[in-house]
């Protein structure tokens, strides 16, 4: 309960958590923010370390408050990003016939290997994309990518043009808005809103699929 309640307050402040760290720990910054975007993006098992709002949160500290340099930021945390989504890629390659070879593994189950094959074979591979802007979808897909039937080369494209548009426009988004006072004043309303954002399509999705039951 008590870890709960902890990256409760770290992501509902995460603009002061981060002048925290940048205040004790100097440049190793860019090391904590790189482990954290490898984490969320290459271990399945931990889809809920935040995504979006960590990224939004250090372009606006690097716009605000200093600590952060943005040009040095943004290339790091894509490396973190392709790197983790590659992990997970050859992860989900090396268990996916064990998955398929039974109902359930963990919380992953064959259906949704299957449901997710069926979804790239519809939409091909911009469902790579598409996914790096969805919680927790971010981190299952790669992984899923890997234990269906996508190859790496039609894989990898879209897995460099989803870290550049993801890592790239979050973070310049909350460059720009760093300085704007009712960001600056309001910042858990915009976190809250950025998750609510990004968790939309989960919910809809959730709600179509009730509808058609």
């Amino acid at each position: 309960m008590e870890i709960i309640k902890e990256g409760l307050d770290i992501l509902l402040h995460l603009n002061q958590h981060l002048e925290m760290w940048v205040a004790n720990y100097g440049n190793w910054i860019y090391g904590i923010l790189f482990l954290i975007i490898f984490v969320e993006t290459g271990l399945v098992v931990m889809p809920l370390l935040p995504g979006d709002s960590l990224l939004f949160a250090a372009g606006a500290l690097a716009a605000s408050q200093g600590g952060i340099n943005i040009a040095v930021l943004i290339p790091l945390l894509m490396v973190a990003a392709l790197l983790g989504d590659n992990t997970n890629y050859f992860v989900g390659k090396y268990f996916g016939n064990l998955i398929k070879s039974k109902e359930k593994l963990l919380f992953l189950k064959r259906s949704h290997i299957e449901k997710t094959e069926a979804y790239y074979a519809k939409y091909g591979g911009k469902t790579v994309i598409i996914a790096r802007f969805i919680p927790i979808v971010r981190t299952v897909a790669p992984f899923v990518a890997g234990a269906g039937s996508m190859t790496y080369k039609k894989y990898i494209i879209n897995c460099v043009l989803g870290a550049i548009l993801w890592v790239g426009g979050v973070t310049v988004l909350g460059y720009l808005a760093g300085n704007i006072p009712f960001v600056k004043n309001n910042f858990e309303v915009v976190i809250f809103g950025i998750i609510g954002i990004s968790v939309l399509p989960i919910i809809i999705g959730y709600i179509q699929h009730k509808m058609k039951k």
